[in-house]
């Protein structure tokens, strides 16, 4: 109603400007004032049909250099314009209407020098293209979008006005233009020291890289996605009439649990959760490529696990999970854990990538540790803001044998990153 409202009020304002003109002209006569009654009647007469001229027939369409991309890459969108009728207009802008997903940036690792300072990376993102089309038909409005954040964005709406050279007529219509970019979460080099590892055989313990040990066959096994050609028992193939493995003696360090905490509390840092994401599919490749088992659980409002297989559908389902994850979730994430921790295989490695810690994190670790192997943490925030009760939880930690690293802004501007799990 109010458009309507709008549309009646300026269709007023026109007709009741030529009345007067005409009216000037009848009372007044003569030459000069029908010359001017003549003169601004096509003025007059324009901006009545571009009160009546159909904005919201035509057809809007926004096309992007790429769809998918890396977190803090830019993307070149161009909005394209056509109209049917090439009606004369002096302006015509266009504006891009961001969802909430993109009112923030995010850049290379020298973006988390505002770990303590995380509302700087929040921006008002306008963008907004002026173009005189005259006569016309097409009309595009190229645009670049910069510095990405992670996540689905779904842009939906772009705003077009267009208007007189007076400023006494102005439309304005909203195209509903569904369009998607994916920023995948962004990587960083990750190396572990003094990484733990022992046979399945025998007490013996060692510090070494965690690869397969492929020197001794225990048995045979259907093939599976990600073994290796060299495994395969070409013998068996050939007798069962299906491809089979040989299957070697693993490393108990093999099995290894990457937990994040992906649960919502209050006064949360959203950019030391952007870094936890990071470092999250970070450690998940680099294990990965070890050689070694590796799972993943993700705990907020519901708990999603990924278990432990080589298998390249699960690695692309946990990279549209970090994708599209987002802290939620009203329990605490100490006690979300304990419900899950009977999921998860015993004696594993168990990596817990944490911004959080409270008095109930203490009581969680002392469970886990009865079920894991070990128990390592990574907790990220901005130097600034560890309270004092973290500060003691910290101190509680190490003096209680849990291995845990602390990441400041300090590690995280930089491109590689030490995780220390022993």
């Amino acid at each position: 109603m109010s458009e309507r409202m709008k549309f009646a009020g300026k269709l007023l304002s026109v007709v009741l400007l030529i009345g007067l003109l005409f009216s000037f002209a009848m009372f007044q006569g003569g030459f000069t004032s029908w010359f001017l009654f003549f003169g601004f009647l096509p003025i007059f007469l324009y901006h009545l049909s571009l009160l009546l001229y159909p904005v919201h027939n035509w057809q809007v369409s926004r096309r992007f250099s790429r769809n998918v991309i890396r977190t803090g890459d830019h993307v070149d969108v161009t909005i394209r314009v056509k109209r049917n009728v090439p009606y004369p207009l002096y302006y015509c802008i266009c504006e891009e209407i961001f969802p909430v997903t993109l009112q923030r940036t995010k850049g290379n690792h020298d973006a988390y020098r505002f770990l303590n300072e995380p509302y700087r990376t929040e921006v008002n993102r306008t963008i907004k293209k002026i173009v005189f089309p005259g006569f016309r038909r097409e009309i595009e409005f190229p645009y670049v979008l910069q510095q990405v954040p992670r996540g689905e964005h779904q842009l939906q709406f772009i705003r077009i006005r267009v208007g007189d050279v007076f400023g006494f007529v102005k439309k304005e219509h909203i195209f509903h233009v569904n369009d998607q970019v994916v920023a995948f979460p962004d990587k960083r080099e990750v190396y572990m020291t003094d990484t733990f590892s022992s046979f399945e055989q025998g007490s013996i313990s060692s510090y070494a890289l965690n690869l397969k040990n492929t020197n001794v066959a225990t048995g045979v096994r259907e093939y599976e996605p990600g073994d290796k050609f060299s495994w395969i028992d070409w013998k068996q193939t050939a007798k069962k009439n299906n491809v089979i493995t040989k299957e070697f003696e693993q490393e108990k360090s093999t099995d290894t649990v990457v937990v994040l905490d992906a649960c919502d509390h209050r006064g949360i840092n959203k950019l030391a959760f952007e870094a936890s994401i990071e470092l999250t599919v970070s450690l998940l490749e680099y294990v990965r490529k070890q050689a070694s088992q590796v799972g993943f659980l993700s705990v907020g409002e519901e708990a999603v696990y990924f278990p432990m297989h080589h298998d390249p559908v699960k690695a692309d389902a946990i990279q549209r999970h970090l994708t599209r994850i987002q802290p939620e979730g009203v329990y605490p994430f100490s006690l979300k854990l304990q419900n899950e921790l009977p999921k998860l295989p015993n004696g594993s490695n168990m990596i817990m990538v944490t911004t959080y810690l409270d008095d109930k994190f203490m009581e969680m670790i002392k469970k886990t540790r009865q079920q894991a192997k070990q128990v390592t943490v990574l907790f990220i925030q901005g130097s600034a803001l560890i309270s004092d009760r973290e500060h003691a939880i910290i101190e509680k930690l190490y003096l209680g044998g849990i291995v845990i690293n602390v990441l400041t802004e300090k590690q995280l501007v930089r491109n590689d990153t030490e995780v220390s799990v022993s």
